[in-house]
């Protein structure tokens, strides 16, 4: 018998930890990142290595040290990056789901919408149209008779 089917949830729990220890890792992140002090040191970066291109009189190696740099901060800033639109989608997802839950006569089923296929999506989507269409027009209807109602028209007088 393996340790993980003798402690089912070890292998969970260690996973479990670990996305949490990656998840707050990359909420810090993510929240430095976007702070002006992260741009500006960037910046500053960038500057100190334009001002060391004639010292290295512009050689391959001095461009691929920024090179370098750039990519494999971008390449760990993708994984950064997703995990915090992941969280941020769910939780307004979550949001979402609990103002439909909690309206009276909402319709229920758009509370797990984010489930549903792309073919479905589509199909409440054009649901979702034609009904404001409808609504729409009938608005347009009630503020032309609202209108009419308002302004009789004004007859000449002798005729």
């Amino acid at each position: 018998m393996t340790k993980a089917m003798t402690h089912p949830h070890t292998s969970t729990s260690a996973a479990s930890s670990l996305t949490q220890h990656f998840s707050r890792f990359a909420h810090a992140i993510s929240y430095w990142s976007g702070h002006p002090v992260a741009f500006l040191s960037a910046l500053a970066i960038v500057v100190i290595w334009m001002l060391t291109g004639p010292m290295f009189h512009y050689s391959d190696t001095w461009q691929l040290v920024i090179n370098t740099g750039t990519t494999i901060v971008t390449f760990l800033m993708v994984f950064l990056i997703q995990n915090t639109q992941n969280r941020d989608t769910l939780a307004i997802q979550l949001k979402l789901s609990e103002l439909v839950l909690a309206m009276k006569g909402a319709e229920n089923k758009f509370a797990a919408i984010e489930d549903l296929s792309d073919e479905e999506l589509q199909r409440l989507h054009d649901d979702c149209r034609a009904r404001a269409e409808m609504t729409g027009r009938h608005i347009e209807r009630r503020k032309s008779r609202l209108h009419r109602s308002s302004n009789p028209p004004h007859s000449t007088p002798g005729t």
